[in-house]
């Protein structure tokens, strides 16, 4: 599943507050219960923090792709997040998070939601590409950025 399948310019948001990857999460789980209404916020919360449990998804340079299962998701829901300043998100690096991609997907989509990681991994693993996106200076541009890279490499 590419990218922008996944993502729709509603569930990018530019500037999120947040002073620990808990709040973050948190808020997070509110703006995608409030543009998706068949997701409640509290499962959503609740999925993302079982999911950093088990270990940070906090993936370096910056970026984390917090991601889970849901039974209540019924596609892939993605959703882009520029934070109004970094976050320790214990990431491998070290370094403080300022992008997320949070990747909801249903139960039973195991190689889908395989695909899409990796395809995140592949786009947040280019320094033009996270650049780019910290350039970014609305939920507009953040949001064209990203299928912008997608449509140029397919």
């Amino acid at each position: 599943m590419l990218i922008h399948e996944t993502l729709v310019r509603e569930r990018c948001f530019y500037g999120v507050s947040g002073n620990s990857k808990k709040r973050v999460l948190e808020q997070a789980s509110e703006l995608i219960a409030a543009q998706t209404p068949d997701l409640d916020s509290e499962q959503i919360f609740a999925g993302l923090i079982g999911r950093e449990r088990l270990g940070s998804t906090g993936i370096g340079e910056g970026i984390a792709i917090p991601h889970c299962r849901l039974e209540s998701c019924t596609q892939t829901t993605g959703t882009l997040l520029r934070l109004k300043e970094p976050i320790d998100f214990d990431a491998i690096d070290g370094q403080a998070v300022d992008l997320l991609f949070i990747l909801l997907v249903p139960s039973e989509a195991t190689e889908a939601h395989l695909q899409t990681l990796a395809a995140l991994a592949e786009m947040f693993s280019k320094a033009d590409v996270r650049n780019l996106l910290r350039s970014t200076e609305s939920a507009e541009q953040l949001y064209q950025a990203t299928v912008d890279y997608e449509m140029e490499r397919t």
